[in-house]
């Protein structure tokens, strides 16, 4: 049991649950929990999740030991290649389902994680790593970790204020005519098809940005900026504005399903992310080299256009 003194200071107003989940660092559901359960107090008075905080307040918060999570960890090959005490950064292989959830209980991101001999400081009371974004299983590359509830706060801080960068590579049909591009539309689900995400008048508004990285007859690798982070987003953009990405089986059209000679998956790779520390606000940015069968694909396209124009993610400097 960890337990906190906090005295509300002159200047603060708004609500118990939302002040306490500031200080704390811990997710405002989290602390709702724990008003409940009668570990936050008042000077020894119960309090209220809605109850208006009063300065001069002081406030008791016992935090319960994390909980073992019920989940089987399995020793799945993992790439990490950024770590502290407060963070990692996966390169995930394409493939591997992030998070467990009905059909998929085991072989999961998470399975993995737990494998590892790192001792997780719990997120919202389970003793487990926590999950701040995802990628969809057919996409590799660079995922964050947060390995305890302050820092899972800051990260999805930072997420929610479009405070981490997030850069993809992807292998597109077509010729893209703009060196540099902006596309905005906005996301929601597909009328005529559920289980599909699409361009519609009433989706979330949706940003993602690109540049053309090499020109490779009928197909373009592009630098994609994840602006938003909605679901499907870099597959629903590229394929409204004509150019769906190669592999994709569920945005694309015949050719581009297909994709060039040798493809096997979806080419799209998260390749670069840039974002504050947890720990002390420094600068972490991490990249991950295309793997190997992404590679494959575009060295065959090369041999088939030798004037090809841009430079190989492979040529990009070395991760700082």
């Amino acid at each position: 049991m960890r337990r906190e003194t906090i005295v509300v200071p002159e200047t603060a107003q708004g609500r118990v649950d939302r002040f306490v989940a500031d200080v704390s660092g811990l997710s405002r559901s989290y602390v709702q929990k724990l008003i409940s359960e009668g570990h936050v107090t008042a000077s020894g008075s119960a309090v209220k999740a809605n109850d208006a905080i009063i300065p001069g307040w002081v406030l008791d918060l016992e935090v319960p030991d994390p909980k073992p999570l019920d989940l089987e960890p399995e020793p799945i090959p993992l790439s990490v290649v950024y770590e502290d005490d407060d963070m990692l950064i996966v390169d995930k292989a394409a493939g591997l389902v992030v998070h467990p959830a009905v059909g998929h209980w085991t072989g999961t991101l998470v399975n993995a994680l737990l494998a590892r001999d790192t001792e997780y400081g719990g997120i919202a009371g389970v003793q487990r790593p926590g999950i701040v974004h995802r990628l969809d299983r057919d996409t590799s590359g660079l995922l964050m970790v947060a390995k305890n509830d302050k820092s899972q706060a800051s990260l999805m801080a930072q997420l929610k204020a479009r405070g981490v960068k997030k850069t993809y590579l992807g292998l597109v049909q077509g010729s893209v005519a703009a060196t540099t591009g902006r596309i905005e539309a906005p996301i929601g689900r597909d009328p005529n098809h559920r289980t599909r995400m699409a361009v519609v008048p009433d989706g979330r508004d949706s940003v993602t940005g690109y540049r053309v990285r090499e020109r490779l007859g009928a197909w373009t690798l592009l630098e994609l900026d994840l602006v938003t982070g909605r679901t499907h987003q870099i597959r629903v953009h590229l394929a409204a504005i004509g150019h769906p990405l190669a592999g994709d089986p569920v945005y694309g059209n015949g050719t581009s399903r297909r994709g060039p000679e040798g493809s096997t998956r979806l080419f799209l790779h998260s390749w670069r992310l840039e974002m504050e520390s947890p720990t002390d606000g420094h600068l972490i940015r991490a990249t991950a080299p295309l793997p190997p069968e992404l590679e494959l694909v575009l060295e065959g396209l090369r041999a088939q256009a030798p004037g090809a124009i841009g430079a190989s993610p492979s040529e990009e400097e070395a991760p700082r």
